[in-house]
């Protein structure tokens, strides 16, 4: 018998790069699975859920918390309909969704209405079947929007005993005052934490439950934006250490 050919460098190359070539494709399909059926990383880019959230911080959302649709594949593949593995989110969760206006573009608000809820504002306070919910002033804690003006700050706490802080810059400001809103079946009602700045079901109207990605659970990271990616001088001072594992679910 023949004595084996040695194993040349070209050869060795050539093995290198493709155990390279299937750990990233394994890296890669494993982050995909990942993703769609237990947490996906979203950032905050607007201001709508101050106080709760803010611009730059960096969430996990659980994708199994409600279920999944096809919302929870990449690209919303339309391979199926409706919702599997369904569970009912509950009032006050904090959750992501695609805004019915396009089915693509990520929301985060806060669930204020179920199925069947009324909803309404009068003079900036929330009304949910026909009852205010109740909020008491934060004196102690004042927030100021980007010119400087303090805005009042609110714990409101919901008829099963969750609380959470909202903003309202006072009076005379659009969608203070609603009409009645009925949550149709198989629909969610939401609402930005930051009442006088939020795109939410006042404007782009009720949320499908299919539209549901995932409940927010936890930030995971935050940074304030006055550093740059290569600043890394300015890093120390710009991350938002106090944010780091802020619980979001309760």
């Amino acid at each position: 018998m023949g004595k084996k050919r040695p194993l040349r460098k070209k050869d060795e190359r050539k093995g290198g790069v493709g155990e390279t070539l299937r750990t990233i494709v394994y890296a890669v399909l494993i982050a995909l699975i990942i993703r769609t059926v237990a947490y996906e990383p979203f950032n905050i880019p607007s201001s709508s859920m101050v106080p709760t959230l803010l611009v730059g911080d960096y969430l996990f959302v659980s994708k199994y918390a409600y279920g999944y649709s096809r919302h929870s594949l990449p690209l919303s593949l339309p391979i199926f309909s409706g919702r599997i593995l369904d569970k009912q989110p509950k009032r006050g969760d904090v959750a992501v969704f695609k805004t019915p206006r396009d089915n693509s573009t990520d929301y985060i608000k806060r669930i204020v209405g179920l199925p069947g809820d009324r909803i309404k504002m009068t003079d900036g306070r929330l009304h949910i079947n026909g009852q205010v919910v109740p909020r008491k002033r934060i004196e102690q804690e004042i927030y100021r929007d980007r010119a400087g003006r303090p805005v009042h700050q609110f714990i409101e706490t919901l008829s099963d005993g969750r609380s959470y802080r909202t903003l309202d810059f006072g009076p005379g400001f659009p969608y203070d005052d609603t009409p009645e809103y009925v949550v149709k079946p198989g629909h969610y009602f939401m609402m930005g934490d930051n009442r006088d700045n939020s795109t939410d079901s006042r404007v782009i109207g009720q949320v499908p439950f299919e539209n549901l990605v995932g409940r927010a659970e936890v930030v995971f990271f935050s940074t304030d934006g006055s550093a740059q990616f290569w600043e890394v001088w300015r890093w120390p001072s710009a991350i938002r250490l106090t944010r780091f594992f802020t619980d979001l679910s309760i």
